[in-house]
């Protein structure tokens, strides 16, 4: 495609995400279908110039009312993702001199806001989190994220399909911290890969994985996935139960559930049993109460804790949005805990950062069920032999209390979960 059409293309989907009235992804999926004869590096360009353009809208909108022409043009020129011979290409002079003198902003010059690009109402519980590492978090939200796998162990070993992933000129390594990760340098298209059409990896964030590691859901037992949506953490749940057993999965969206159906069936697992849900007290929960050895509820949350990936959220939420959202937390976990037999083991977690999501559910959850005793996650992951256990929980007074990942320290999505035993 010729620059200035590229240009004129990225413009266009700024200017269509900038409505806020659709989450971005589903916007930019929608640009895609609409105009299908995009080849692979406009679509990336597309993107990437998108979603850098919501990371950081704070510093564009500051910088933009110096240049000239519509106002989408100037953000994608900011936050042009390519060659910047190619987009300098598609620019008049005036727009070349106003990116020269944008270029030479220094950027600790600037105020706070249009450094960390962050709303007003998510900066202060961060920076009481965090304290110096809010930088740092901040660095890592406008880096975007990187790519992790899950290596389906009831099908494959890990090492095989590190192995064959090089051998297709795709570099992995092992994460860190699970042991099911590979880490993949950039961003290949690996859907048509052989090695994931056989179902034998799965695209999966390494926090996501940890989440149903500490479930440590075993064979032959009765499981509940209680907010599965797509299936990512169902899957893994059932790879560790090696298809043994019963595995419900269970989600308020028969959409979402739709979307685990092909990858069920590439990932060769049988004690999968996915259901939808009226909401949280259907009569399904009803008929299962006392009778799960394990629940997961990965609950509805404000998605904070993926800004790397969809940093349109920062800009579509508020207060009101997260205390409506706690309450509705609260209501799921209360239902979800019914199920757990006694001895049965419960994990609450989101993808959220905010406290109040977070260790606020868990304090009063565990006030209001004094039979579900607490277990300190930080031994549950040293038992499951997780390197550096301790490194991945919360500081302070609940230190290893809880799983607590944020993208700047452990490089993945930021995730919280806490952990119970019904006596």
């Amino acid at each position: 495609m010729h620059p200035k059409a590229l240009l004129d293309a990225c413009s266009e989907l700024v200017r269509l995400t900038l409505r806020l009235d659709h989450p971005a992804d589903a916007i930019v999926s929608k640009f895609f279908r609409d105009n299908r004869g995009l080849g692979p590096r406009e679509r990336a360009t597309l993107a990437e110039t998108t979603y850098t353009v919501l990371r950081k809208k704070l510093l564009f909108d500051h910088l933009a009312p110096s240049g000239s022409g519509p106002k989408e043009r100037r953000l994608a020129i900011l936050g042009f993702y390519g060659p910047e011979d190619f987009l300098r290409s598609a620019l008049t002079d005036q727009e070349k001199n106003w990116l020269d003198a944008c270029e030479q902003v220094n950027p600790q010059d600037l105020m706070e806001r249009h450094r960390h690009n962050l709303p007003e109402w998510l900066v202060e519980p961060l920076k009481a989190q965090l304290g110096e590492g809010f930088w740092p978090l901040v660095e890592s939200l406008n880096a975007g994220a990187g790519l992790d796998l899950r290596v389906n162990d009831f099908k494959a070993r890990r090492a095989d399909i590190q192995k064959e992933l090089a051998q297709n000129g795709i570099k992995a390594v092992p994460t860190p911290f699970s042991p099911w990760g590979l880490r993949i340098q950039g961003k290949p298209a690996l859907n048509k890969h052989e090695a994931f059409i056989r179902g034998d990896f799965e695209v999966q964030d390494e926090g996501s994985q940890l989440l149903a590691l500490l479930l440590d859901a075993k064979r032959g037992e009765m499981v509940v996935d209680f907010c599965a949506g797509a299936g990512g953490k169902t899957l893994a749940i059932g790879a560790a139960m090696r298809s043994t057993g019963r595995l419900y999965a269970f989600d308020t969206s028969a959409h979402r559930l739709d979307a685990l159906k092909p990858r069920l069936a590439r990932s060769g697992l049988s004690n999968v049993h996915p259901a939808a849900l009226a909401h949280e007290r259907d009569d399904r929960v009803k008929r299962l109460a006392g009778k799960i050895d394990r629940v997961l509820v990965d609950a509805p949350c404000s998605g904070l804790g993926t800004l790397r990936r969809n940093p349109d959220l920062k800009w579509r939420q508020g207060l009101q949005a997260i205390d409506e959202m706690a309450a509705k937390q609260t209501a799921i976990l209360d239902s979800a805990a019914r199920m757990v037999k006694s001895g049965g083991r419960l994990v609450y977690a989101t993808c959220s950062v905010l406290p109040q999501e977070n260790e606020a559910i868990a304090h009063m959850f565990s006030a209001a069920h004094p039979d579900f005793i607490p277990l300190p996650v930080a031994g549950l992951l040293e038992g499951l032999k997780v390197p550096h256990a301790a490194t991945l929980c919360a500081g302070g007074e609940a230190a290893g209390d809880y799983l607590r990942l944020w993208p700047h320290l452990h490089a993945t999505d930021g995730f919280f979960a806490a952990v119970w035993q019904k006596a």
